[in-house]
């Protein structure tokens, strides 16, 4: 795998390195967040901290050799929620019986990966639906990086969504980030997302506008790591709870992995190996004291800066690492920094859109699903789960039933299944 780096040239290593650091950037954020979210499940921030970084330097690792693919492996957000809500605070599980759920559930992720399963599942997904997929990360990242970028709020009782205060300064510096970004991009600017990053950054820094506090870890506390590694509580495996579940924890990671990797991947090719280390990321994700990885919707900045193999993905698990030692200085990178480039990937995301044939209802339907639902519910797999529910009734009904194969059927009868559980169950 390391010959496949050495025959890069030069300027093809170059690019790959400003696609590594891009897509870190555009991720960092889940150094704070992750540990934030964790700390409702009573996991101490502090250590969770350490879990969030050491996870997804292992993932970047693992991906970036494995697989050779521009991907990104973090603490998926939407899942660490349904792991702290759902299953802590909902269920009245504990954190550790949540690891245990987590666990078990990525194993049967790897069973899929590494068996005949996950090429058949991936041939099995209609076209038009990796297209809605694609374009709903996309839209769920423009939605991310505009609240990031404090353009929009809570509507309130008015209304979902409303513009947000453009008067102030943190979205003024949003706004001077997206137009800079903006040109960058259309001048087709190398390593462009990352000198729109570093010039709004210091732009902030200059005038103290949108630095954030860092978490109050010390490298000292590593020595108190021990303490949430390995910590799985399987003692109730065969209860109804614990494996409903694992059921609709298992359906979150495989499909919600396999719609993010359909949706970002450059080679489909790749596609095997790269779902292959996912799987085994997130299993070493669980004894490693935090909610399950997945690839980071974030890694589309890094592939749009250029990445295009693992190298991009060793360069961000080495960002992840070297932030144990700076963690206080990712505080001078403003969301507001972050957002344009988030923003902007999106967009170029949702022009897969074009390929949809629009004349035909049945088509352009189950995608329309996928693709607003993912961003107004904030969950991949849930617009996953309404998409493929809704694909075999739109062709029923549309008398293109040959279009619904057995393979697609079980999958939206699982969905369905997963809809069913969540809402009455758990």
């Amino acid at each position: 795998m390391l010959a496949n780096f050495k025959s890069l040239t030069k300027e093809q290593r170059k690019t790959e390195i400003i696609a590594g650091l891009t897509g870190f950037f555009a991720i960092s954020y889940i150094i704070i967040v992750n540990p934030i979210i964790l700390t409702d499940a009573k996991i101490p921030a502090a250590l969770s901290v350490f879990a969030t970084i050491f996870s997804s330097a292992l993932g970047c690792l693992i991906m970036g050799l494995w697989a050779n693919a521009p991907i990104i492996i973090t603490p998926g957000m939407g899942v660490n929620a349904f792991f702290t809500y759902t299953l802590v605070i909902g269920m009245k599980l504990d954190w550790q019986q949540a690891i245990a759920i987590s666990i078990i559930s990525s194993v049967i992720y790897m069973i899929v990966a590494f068996s005949k399963v996950s090429e058949k599942l991936s041939q099995a997904i209609p076209q038009e639906l990796k297209i809605g997929i694609t374009a709903g990360i996309g839209m769920f990242l423009v939605t991310l990086g505009l609240e990031k970028a404090q353009l929009i709020t809570q509507g309130g009782s008015r209304s979902l969504l409303a513009v947000g205060d453009l008067a102030k300064p943190e979205a003024l510096l949003a706004l001077f980030g997206l137009a800079l970004t903006l040109v960058l991009y259309l001048r087709k600017t190398t390593g462009g997302f990352m000198i729109a990053i570093i010039v709004t950054s210091a732009l902030g820094a200059v005038l103290n506008i949108g630095l954030q506090d860092p978490p109050k870890v010390s490298l000292a506390d590593l020595w108190q790591y021990k303490e949430i590694l390995a910590q799985g509580d399987f003692s109730s495996l065969f209860s109804l709870k614990f494996l409903l579940a694992v059921f609709s924890m298992t359906m979150i990671l495989v499909f919600e992995s396999m719609g993010i990797l359909e949706g970002l991947l450059p080679e489909a090719d790749k596609f095997k190996k790269t779902f292959e280390a996912s799987s085994v990321a997130t299993f070493c994700s669980g004894f490693l004291g935090t909610s399950p990885t997945v690839a980071a919707a974030e890694s589309a900045a890094g592939i749009e800066s250029g990445g295009k193999t693992g190298l991009m993905s060793l360069v961000s698990g080495g960002m992840f690492l070297l932030a144990l030692f700076f963690i206080p200085l990712l505080s001078y990178v403003p969301q507001a920094a972050i957002a344009p480039v988030i923003i902007i990937t999106g967009a170029i995301m949702m022009q897969q859109l074009k390929a949809i044939n629009f004349d035909d209802f049945s088509e352009w339907f189950p995608a329309f699903l996928i693709v607003v639902l993912i961003p107004l519910t904030g969950s991949i797999s849930v617009g996953l789960a309404f998409g493929f529910a809704a694909y075999p009734l739109v062709k029923i009904a549309a008398k293109k039933s040959q279009a619904v194969t057995p393979l697609l059927a079980i999958l939206s009868i699982l969905f369905i299944l997963q809809l069913i559980c969540e809402a009455v169950f758990l």
